[in-house]
């Protein structure tokens, strides 16, 4: 699973991106984690608020800090 963290590195993105590696973590899950910081590429995703999270290419959440909860239930622990 490839999961991508679409923001230019403000508080939220950062905050989104050590929520989903805390879940990767600690669920030992064969996740690809990474950032996309580069506004070019993130107006590809067709996205217009950040923090953004994609899974395998589709935006599953845009605009906020998903909770530990909904983390685990986006990668399907």
């Amino acid at each position: 699973m490839e999961v991508k963290v679409l923001g230019a590195c403000c508080a939220k993105c950062k905050a989104t991106y050590s929520i989903i590696e805390k879940v990767v973590r600690e669920n030992d899950l064969d996740v690809t984690l990474s950032k996309v910081t580069d506004m070019a590429e993130i107006v590809k995703y067709n996205v217009m608020t950040l923090p953004a999270v994609c899974v395998d290419g589709e935006v599953r959440i845009k605009g906020r800090v998903p909770s530990e909860s909904e983390v685990k239930a986006l990668l399907g622990v």
